[in-house]
């Protein structure tokens, strides 16, 4: 199975239809995954952690919208052998490994999952980040990397660019984007294609505006799994799935195989 980074938005992203076509047409250009792990910029927990393996509520974990949006549901089937699979190639003394069993998808994995697989038959767990730095997160990628080969589509969810004091509501979604959102869409995208993984993991050094487009790393910071999961020697294989901006923020979405 290729691996995921994708700007997953709030959830009135979903009420982008060129976002939603593009999602749509994304998991239909794949094969079908066997189940699928989500990593989220909204589940960051120490030790590492697993959500439910049955069937619970989404987590709602956002505030002011309109109700619609709370009603959303998505009863997708838990994944407990993947559960078992992912504690198997992760837990050790420096990672251990455990599972929420009351913790249901949050809006980071469920707000794509609908417009992916919007039938939710397809087993689905969600993994805690248990730290922010992009070398950790890669080597717990690498880790999971054997998943791949059993049909697990592994998912970094997060957002390119992602500094919500700069968010305008008042604006029109398609409003021109502010120059530290296109500057930094711009350095990721050349950087991802060249496959140079160090400066990435440096990127709050090495890319322009990089405290702008991101004052906290929580929604980059999936990228860096996903990076792992996909590494091989030399350049990563990857391409540039979907791309644009939604109120100045970076949807641009990659697929490494």
């Amino acid at each position: 199975m290729p691996v995921l980074y994708l700007s997953h938005g709030a959830p009135p992203l979903a009420d982008d239809t060129t976002w939603t076509r593009e999602l749509a047409g994304w998991s239909a250009g794949m094969p079908r995954p066997t189940n699928v792990l989500m990593v989220s910029a909204h589940w960051e927990e120490a030790p590492l952690a697993l959500s439910a393996t049955t069937r619970v509520p989404l987590v709602y974990d956002f505030w002011g919208f309109p109700q619609r949006y709370y009603e959303v549901t998505y009863d997708a089937p838990g994944a407990p052998e993947l559960a078992a699979d992912v504690t198997k190639l992760l837990h050790s003394p420096a990672t251990p490994v455990h599972q929420d069993t009351r913790r249901g998808l949050d809006h980071g994995a469920y707000v794509p999952l609908v417009e992916m697989y919007p039938e939710a038959d397809i087993p689905v767990l969600q993994m805690s980040m248990p730290t922010l730095d992009p070398q950790k997160l890669f080597e717990i990628g690498r880790k999971l990397k054997p998943l791949r080969d059993s049909g697990t589509l592994i998912v970094g969810s997060g957002f390119t660019t992602h500094n919500l004091s700069e968010f305008n509501p008042r604006l029109p979604s398609d409003s021109p984007a502010p120059s530290w959102s296109t500057e930094f869409d711009a350095w990721a995208r050349e950087v991802m294609a060249t496959g140079d993984v160090d400066a990435l993991m440096d990127f709050l050094h090495k890319a322009p505006a990089a405290r702008r487009a991101h004052p906290r790393t929580e929604h980059f910071a999936p990228l860096f799994v996903s990076l792992g999961a996909a590494f091989e020697a030399g350049t990563p294989d990857n391409r540039s799935v979907i791309e644009g901006f939604w109120y100045g923020l970076s949807k641009r979405s990659w697929q490494l195989n």
